[in-house]
């Protein structure tokens, strides 16, 4: 089995090669502004980009939020600061079914790439109404392609 893990930064587009016959790469997911004042929840989306010159099952993993160390609340941390804002990262658009590693009630994406590129779109939501201050909020995850 060969894998390859690619960093997914929000607001940063980072490819990676393969070793053999697979590239990945991601489109961050990037929240905008969110307001706590409001109570309504941020939604955005991101993108997993698999190509394969080889006909092959992938599967993918969002691996745990560096700053909250676990997949359930996943946490940005502000820029400079030390406020800590939930968020989490879904497989599916309604935000029920959370994109980790398969264990601990997350699941993986598996799909087939025939000779062809797959785009999986991950779906990100802020829940509402969280009191952090003003800033920019960021975290780093690993995505994990084994095919």
């Amino acid at each position: 089995m060969r894998w390859i893990s690619v960093p997914l930064i929000f607001m940063l587009f980072l490819p990676l090669a393969a070793h053999s016959a697979c590239t990945v790469s991601t489109t961050g997911v990037s929240f905008g502004n969110y307001s706590p004042i409001d109570g309504t929840v941020g939604d955005s989306q991101g993108t997993i980009t698999i190509s394969c010159n080889t006909n092959e099952k992938a599967t993918t993993s969002i691996g745990p939020s560096q700053n909250s160390g676990g997949f359930n609340p996943r946490q940005m941390k502000k820029t400079g600061g030390s406020d800590l804002l939930n968020y989490n990262l879904y497989t599916d658009a309604s935000c029920t079914n959370i994109w980790g590693d398969g264990m601990v009630g997350t699941k993986t994406v598996s799909t087939r790439v025939n000779r062809t590129t797959v785009n999986l779109t991950i779906y990100g939501r802020i829940p509402a109404s969280q009191d952090v201050s003003v800033g920019q909020y960021t975290d780093t995850l690993v995505v994990t392609v084994n095919y």
